[in-house]
């Protein structure tokens, strides 16, 4: 039995040959009646029109294929290390706001914000055995919430401070928070899993990993198949995959990796080489820290890289490298042109003071020289 679609053609056709006959009966009793050549030129010539009619209406013109539009704008704010040790938490009581109060102007309500949360939030007292275990209260968290974070990373050498139990408790408390966490997981799949969203149209994905974790630890903190923990860049094999998948559905895909060594300021060969290879595998911005020390910026083909953002909110002696901090803000046009900005900070008290005038001229110079090193472009 034909479908209900075949049987409108069938219906169509049929109905067009009907009128055809219908129509056709009077010229066949008029060219009876006309007879000889004269009669039969005229209805040749009536043929002769009809058909050419018909040839001209069929097959009926494509139509001309029209092509989406690119997807709004989007800006992306990244800044470096978090933590509320020493210094930071006796700042935090003695002034008004929350951790970035300091920066505003350096982000909209509309960019995506992001950090690397260098700390476990629990109220746990077993840590690891480690020269430094950092922790901080959940209510730290509601406070980079209103200060505008969207999305924190929690896969780098201190997010494991406090074992599984510290791990379940941060985990646990950034969703009572309502903030996105990256980078660790109840297992490998959910540690890789990219933070996702749509931006007035923007399709946007957040990745994080980690290649720097203390030798003790880097079996037990990296998330398996089946067991919690971070996703590890050790082997970046599953970073990769993950990144490739994620540029499959996202218009733009950010990766935050911790990396390198403390106190350097330029990259190692290590770090070059995973930024390119996570470029390739499809990433369009790739920023990262751990050195404690700002890393040049630049592009690497299309693609924006930051190597290391320092500190954002640290311990760390206002007068020292590890003060000079910032945030790189990266602009995507929806169209794969990706333009960026270094707004300079300086840590005091372990908070950021964003810096204006002639002072965040010469930070935004110092900045830029040290792309030197670092084998990116402008």
């Amino acid at each position: 039995m034909p479908s209900a679609g075949a049987a409108m053609r069938v219906a169509g056709v049929g109905t067009f040959r009907s009128r055809m006959t219908t129509s056709a009966e009077p010229q066949r009793r008029r060219l009876l009646r006309w007879g000889g050549p004269a009669g039969w030129g005229a209805l040749l010539a009536v043929a002769a029109v009809a058909s050419g009619m018909i040839a001209a209406a069929w097959p009926p013109a494509p139509e001309e294929a029209v092509e989406p539009a690119p997807p709004a704008p989007v800006t992306f704010v990244f800044g470096g290390d978090v933590h509320f040790e020493g210094r930071v938490e006796a700042s935090l009581r003695g002034r008004p706001g929350g951790p970035l109060a300091g920066m505003a102007g350096a982000f909209a309500p509309e960019d995506v914000v992001v950090v690397n949360l260098e700390t476990a939030v629990t109220e746990s007292d077993d840590a690891e055995s480690k020269q430094f275990a950092f922790r901080a209260p959940p209510a730290v968290l509601g406070g980079l919430v209103a200060d505008g974070v969207d999305v924190v990373s929690l896969a780098n050498n201190h997010g494991m401070d406090f074992g599984l139990v510290g791990l379940r408790d941060t985990l646990e408390a950034a969703r009572a928070a309502d903030l996105p966490l990256v980078g660790a997981g109840a297992d490998a799949a959910e540690a890789f899993a990219p933070w996702t969203a749509t931006v007035g149209g923007h399709r946007v994905a957040v990745l994080a990993a980690t290649q720097v974790l203390d030798s003790s630890f880097a079996s037990s903190w990296a998330a398996g198949p089946s067991s919690p923990g971070l996703a590890s860049a050790k082997r970046p094999a599953a970073l990769l995959e993950a990144v490739t998948r994620a540029a499959a559905e996202a218009d733009t895909v950010a990766v935050m990796l911790h990396w390198g060594v403390e106190k350097e300021t330029c990259p190692t060969p290590a770090q070059q080489e995973l930024a390119r290879a996570v470029v390739e595998a499809g990433a369009d911005i790739v920023v990262g820290g751990h050195a404690h020390r700002l890393q040049g910026g630049g592009h690497l083909g299309s693609a924006v890289v930051g190597y290391g953002l320092g500190n954002l909110v640290f311990d760390t002696p206002d007068t020292s490298d590890g003060a000079l901090s910032g945030m790189l803000r990266v602009r995507a046009d929806g169209a794969g042109r990706f333009d960026y900005q270094w707004v300079p900070a300086r840590l005091v008290g372990g908070l950021p003071q964003r810096l204006d005038g002639a002072a965040a001229d010469a930070a935004v110079a110092d900045w830029t020289d040290r792309r030197a090193c670092t084998g990116l472009a402008d």
